[in-house]
């Protein structure tokens, strides 16, 4: 990823680090909405709860990521086993307004009540004065980063973490796709009545998946902490759920590696079409005349900058009305015109008659 997304601006570690943090999180998200059809508005709750989890484990142990990551993927999915119980009495839209409300429900507790464990609006992080029982003795007067056998997790090394951490969570939801346990679960999506009429009770495979699909959120939540040890209730604001929700869907629900492009597109969007100001459109658009030059810079303008998420609307338009599968559809498109023009290129091969 260094080396091919270096054309584009998008090959620094800060930016792939997101890449690798968010399509972790929306392939977790993809297992629930791909295959069910569960549309949850709340899944930023759980990238809220690993979070603090994994800020309450630099505090309390160490600098360690590891402990920080598995407890707060233990922590997540019981977070979501408790929310998934209640919500998945409905369906539908009735379950979307549900996670929807329990998320919102998280905040507002973050940001409120809970603050001697979230510190509130200001965030939680990493002091100097934390026990840190495994590493508080021999730690330095320097910034408290998260560090894996000498190696701090910023910059590379962070990005090069979350990249393993994303091909383990990619190659689980693989397994877990082509399961029996995910037949059942794409034949909850595909008629529930009919299969409940078969004898068959969805609501065992419809919990399981909703907590596995938490705990990949408590995952990423985790990871983002371990790049840069700060949590917010921020994380937990319906933005962020909803921001899931468009990158699974622009990439393509229900399928592999669709969610994790959607993921490196929006990051990307957020990240470079935010930056680019007057003088970079200037720049860009140099090679016109003084006459077109600025009035094309004034139009362009519009959609790049603070207007970033006009070109983000503009292009999720796009594609939920020409490629409805996402960009996996379009790049499966694709391959099938490249293999009808090879199989009119070959030559008809003429076999002779049987003797």
């Amino acid at each position: 990823m260094p080396v091919w997304l270096a054309p584009v601006g998008a090959g620094y570690p800060d930016l792939l680090q997101k890449f690798a943090i968010f399509g972790l999180f929306a392939t977790g998200f993809n297992l629930l909405f791909g295959l069910t059809g569960y549309l949850s508005f709340g899944h930023a709750a759980f990238l809220g709860v690993g979070s603090y989890t994994a800020v309450w484990s630099f505090k309390l142990l160490g600098m360690n990521p590891i402990p920080a990551a598995i407890l707060a993927v233990a922590t997540s999915g019981v977070f979501a086993l408790a929310i998934g119980y209640v919500s998945l009495r409905r369906s539908g839209i009735y379950f979307s307004i549900l996670t929807l409300a329990f998320a919102q429900m998280s905040y507002n507790l973050a940001y409120s009540v809970l603050t001697p464990i979230t510190n509130g609006e200001t965030g939680l992080r990493v002091l100097q004065s934390d026990p840190r029982l495994f590493d508080g003795a021999s730690e330095s007067t320097g910034p408290l980063i998260s560090n894996l056998f000498g190696v701090e997790m910023t910059g590379w090394g962070g990005f090069y973490f979350c990249a393993v951490v994303l091909l383990v969570g990619f190659f689980i939801a693989q397994r877990i796709f082509r399961s029996p346990f995910g037949i059942m679960l794409r034949a909850v999506k595909t008629n529930q009545n009919r299969m409940t009429y078969t004898g068959l009770n969805p609501r065992p495979y419809t919990l399981a998946v909703f907590v596995i699909s938490g705990m990949y959120a408590g995952l990423a939540g985790a990871l983002m902490c371990i790049t840069d040890p700060l949590a917010g209730a921020e994380r937990m604001q319906w933005t962020a759920s909803g921001e899931v929700v468009l990158m699974t869907i622009l990439g393509g629900a229900g399928t592999l590696l669709g969610p994790i492009f959607g993921a490196a597109l929006i990051k990307y969007f957020e990240n470079i079409f935010s930056a680019f100001n007057e003088q970079t459109l200037h720049e860009i658009f140099s090679f016109l005349p003084d006459f077109l030059e600025a009035p094309v810079v004034s139009i362009a303008g519009l959609f790049v900058g603070e207007g970033w998420h006009l070109t983000l609307g503009v292009l999720f338009m796009l594609i939920v009305i020409f490629l409805p599968g996402g960009i996996m559809e379009g790049v499966s498109r694709i391959g099938r015109l490249f293999k009808r023009g090879s199989s009119k290129a070959e030559p008809n091969r003429q076999t002779a008659p049987a003797e």
